[in-house]
């Protein structure tokens, strides 16, 4: 029998950048999943912020037209019910007007969660905060979300996270990340420590590497303006990748409480053996794609889509990071992430050990060392690799098979997007899956020292063709240690 979704309480949901491309792609379609599913209270509302001069009907079609682009089959009772909760509030964040048309909108309803989702561009977070304190919308129950990046350096974290916080409370500030909303990003907190398989052996003494890909057959498309500002160090290793590492770090919580989670993911972070400059040169590879091939036939180089032809923004980082603590000592962690490369995945690879001494002949074949590997895109699930006995007569062969667990096959359910799990945590104030704010620090003092020595160095990026696994140097960072990239 299907679980039952739990309702919302009342709530109001004000979306600053309500015509944007995340709201198009991302918001609106996940809210409205959770209109279908009736979990959304007949008194909640979605209240969508721009400046352009649109009525509410205006914004309910383009909203309508926003979800039918995404999602498949929709259902006309749930979306009439969906439209009749979004309202539309025209404010101009640049000339700081308008901010009367969201007080009157908000007026009255005090007693409910206020929910402030920041869609903007990150220069205006602290503009935005700053404006809903001084026009009194903070209420007890009010929470913002804010989306990465959270400053372009440590320092400009700080300075962000100095203005959010002289508005709003630290349990009030929900810092997104939305991998940690990904189901398989779930699924690995529950293979650790809701199974007595797998924590015994998560360590030095059984775990030889682990390895994180995130990978991205596309170009910079409509981001050119901000990656090339940013890069793929900034735009992926500082958050998405850096948590991952932390969820298959960390050391068991004491429970599931959000401080808890992120006390642990914490020690992590401060256990990172800082990246000096000679572990820089040795230990990174910074790569920038040129012309070649993708799915969709022949496409250009990163220069010529950015219109930079002296760029040094990366578009592909590798990495071999160390933790100094008990537990991984001698573990290295390889992370990757890049654009236009072969395939587009995000997977963790945890790789034991080989065996100490195999009681086979010859003739059975080579015992190739477990993996187990979490996939988080493009499908999700768990995969285990065991050696087991080739069936037939003729004595022992030995084969590698993969214990197969795909969420799709295995439940038979849609597989739910992270941003509707993140906007229903942070509407009930549950805080586990976003970052509190040393987290982000630490996550930026590990950072700063590769970007100063990049920035430092006249050398440019290694460019590889689009369409491959990237440069080549980062086949021999991991090579170099007697260990190969994943690539199936």
């Amino acid at each position: 029998m299907p679980v039952r979704m739990k309702q919302l309480e009342p709530f109001d949901l004000i979306v600053f950048g309500g015509t944007g491309d995340l709201a198009h792609r991302k918001l609106l379609p996940a809210l409205y999943y959770r209109e279908l599913d009736g979990q959304l209270h007949d008194n909640a509302r979605i209240i969508a912020v721009s400046r352009r001069d649109l009525s509410d009907d205006e914004y309910r079609e383009w909203a309508r037209k926003s979800v039918a682009s995404q999602v498949n089959g929709l259902c006309d009772l749930a979306m009439q019910r969906f439209m009749e909760r979004i309202t539309y509030v025209s404010l101009n964040v640049d000339e700081n007007t308008g901010w009367e048309n969201l007080e009157q909108v908000l007026a009255g309803r005090e007693d409910i969660t206020r929910a402030f989702y920041l869609s903007v561009s990150p220069k205006f977070f602290g503009p935005i905060c700053s404006a809903i304190g001084e026009h009194g919308l903070v209420t007890e129950e009010t929470r913002v979300t804010i989306e990465k990046p959270i400053g372009h350096d440590g320092e400009s974290a700080h300075a962000v996270n100095e203005t959010i916080g002289s508005v709003f409370k630290e349990h009030q500030i929900f810092r997104i990340d939305h991998y940690l909303g990904k189901e398989t990003v779930q699924n690995l907190m529950a293979l650790r420590f809701a199974n007595v398989l797998f924590e015994p052996l998560w360590n030095s003494a059984h775990i030889d590497h682990v390895q994180i890909t995130v990978a991205e057959t596309l170009g910079v498309e409509s981001r050119a303006g901000y990656y090339d500002t940013a890069g793929a160090l900034r735009d992926m290793v500082q958050n998405h990748l850096l948590q991952l590492l932390c969820l298959v770090a960390m050391e068991p919580p004491e429970s599931m409480e959000a401080d808890s989670v992120r006390d642990e993911k914490l020690k992590v972070l401060k256990a990172l053996v800082p990246m000096d400059e000679d572990r820089v040169n040795r230990n990174t590879v910074r790569g920038q794609y040129r012309a070649g091939a993708s799915a969709g036939g022949a496409v250009g180089g990163y220069l010529e889509e950015v219109g930079n032809p002296h760029s040094m923004t990366e578009t592909f980082v590798a990495a071999k990071v160390e933790i100094a603590n008990w537990r991984w000592a001698g573990v290295p962690f390889y992370m990757r992430t890049g654009k236009r490369l072969a395939s587009r995945l995000s997977e963790i690879v945890i790789q034991f050990k080989d065996l100490p001494h195999s009681i086979f002949l010859e003739e059975a074949g080579q015992i190739a060392a477990n993996q187990l590997i979490i996939r988080l895109q493009p499908d999700e699930g768990v995969k285990m690799q065991l050696m087991i006995k080739d069936p037939g007569p003729g004595g022992m062969r030995l084969r590698k098979v993969p214990l197969d667990m795909s969420f799709a096959e295995a439940f038979k359910v849609r597989n739910v997007d992270a941003y509707e799990r993140l906007i229903i945590d942070m509407i009930r104030g549950n805080q586990t899956l976003f970052m509190r704010r040393d987290e982000v620090e630490a996550a930026w003092k590990w950072v700063d020292p590769i970007l100063e020595h990049w920035a430092n160095d006249k050398e440019p990026p290694k460019g590889y063709t689009s369409g491959t696994w990237g440069p080549s140097a980062s086949i021999a960072l991991i090579e170099r240690d007697g260990r190969t990239w994943h690539e199936e």
